[in-house]
């Protein structure tokens, strides 16, 4: 008898650490059908997305462990990133179709990245980042300024907000996308962001079928936390009952300060009905 797609996700989002590094999507992949996504985690917010038949590199942070400095002000000064990647940056940015960018704070978009992307690659952007990352050398930078269609797919930018407060104006601009297809799911990133009006009028208007978020939890010393964490992936929970959500950023950053075990324990709860994964680094997601 073929497992429910529920109980599928559950059990892909328990499985145990595998010993060898996990083999990453591509577009050369038969398997993945066309009305199927696909979600690779690779490290912290760096996610492959196969959607529509198309693999997008998600906010690419792809420098070695301890290979810069720790975020200051931070309750956990190590330097950064906490953990290797599951597989050499070479191999997450083989055989990709395109870049996404949120926005292009250290640990989203690094210089290991731009060296390993190829200059003329297509690579979408928020308005904010578009002059940075064309003065990188990157020659197809798309501005995604509210809709953009590439591929046979929409792209649609939504807002957020990296904190609340001051702390939150200080960490500038950010955004989130939602990619949609006639026969697809709709996928919704959220970004480096809180729970605020502008993630609950995403979730409204779009009716996501899968939302990654990045719930880490992140924050200072002072101003509260600048990422989602656990009372704000529940309020997602409750904005989007019948979605899949996958929760990353987490375990890889000094100043991200929630624990996989910790959100996922909480999460849970007999009163969460909503589907939530919390993939391990290099783990490989199907959702139907």
């Amino acid at each position: 008898m073929p497992l429910t797609r529920r109980a599928f996700l559950q059990s892909t989002a328990t499985m145990t650490m595998g010993l060898a590094a996990p083999a990453l999507a591509s577009r050369q992949d038969g398997a993945t059908a066309a009305s199927e996504v696909r979600i690779q985690l690779i490290r912290n917010a760096t996610c492959r997305i196969r959607y529509a038949g198309r693999t997008l590199l998600l906010d690419p942070w792809l420098g070695d462990a301890g290979t810069m400095p720790a975020v200051n002000n931070s309750p956990n000064p190590r330097a950064n990133p906490l953990v290797p990647l599951p597989v050499p940056a070479a191999q997450v940015v083989a055989g990709i179709d395109a870049t996404l960018l949120t926005h292009t704070h250290f640990d989203h978009w690094d210089a290991v990245a731009r060296e390993l992307l190829p200059g003329n690659g297509t690579l979408f952007a928020q308005p904010a980042d578009t002059a940075r990352v064309t003065q990188a050398g990157f020659s197809d930078v798309r501005t995604v300024d509210v809709t953009l269609d590439w591929a046979g797919i929409t792209l649609t930018r939504t807002g957020g907000q990296h904190g609340r407060g001051a702390v939150g104006t200080r960490m500038g601009a950010v955004s989130g996308y939602v990619l949609s297809r006639r026969g697809s799911p709709t996928v919704y990133i959220a970004g480096d962001t809180v729970w605020c009006p502008e993630v609950a009028d995403a979730i409204g208007t779009h009716r996501p079928d899968v939302i990654l978020v990045n719930a880490g939890d992140a924050q200072f010393l002072e101003g509260g936390p600048i990422i989602m964490g656990v009372a704000d992936v529940l309020r997602v929970c409750e904005a989007a009952p019948r979605a899949t959500i996958v929760a990353v950023h987490l375990e890889a950053v000094n100043h991200c300060l929630l624990t996989r075990d910790r959100l996922r324990a909480s999460v849970g709860r007999p009163s969460t009905t909503t589907t939530v994964l919390i993939p391990r680094d290099g783990e490989d997601l199907r959702i139907a």
